[in-house]
């Protein structure tokens, strides 16, 4: 299996520019955001990422089609 690793370090460097946007833009909201996403449950937490996933997944998928 062949890696590409231009874009794979292109897409690790576009999942950082998107992470940091919300630090960024909303930096004094993000505590209080960051506290609400710590009172979540595991399970609740499981299907945020799970969902964020699949969208993810989905979008690759139709971007490529």
């Amino acid at each position: 299996m062949h890696i590409n690793w231009d874009f794979f370090f292109s897409a690790l460097g576009l999942a950082l520019v998107l992470e940091g946007i919300p630090y960024f833009l909303w930096a004094e909201r993000m505590p209080s955001v960051l506290r609400l996403l710590a009172s979540k449950s595991p399970a609740s937490l499981r299907k945020m990422g799970l969902t964020s996933i699949l969208f993810g997944l989905l979008l690759i998928y139709f971007c490529k089609t």
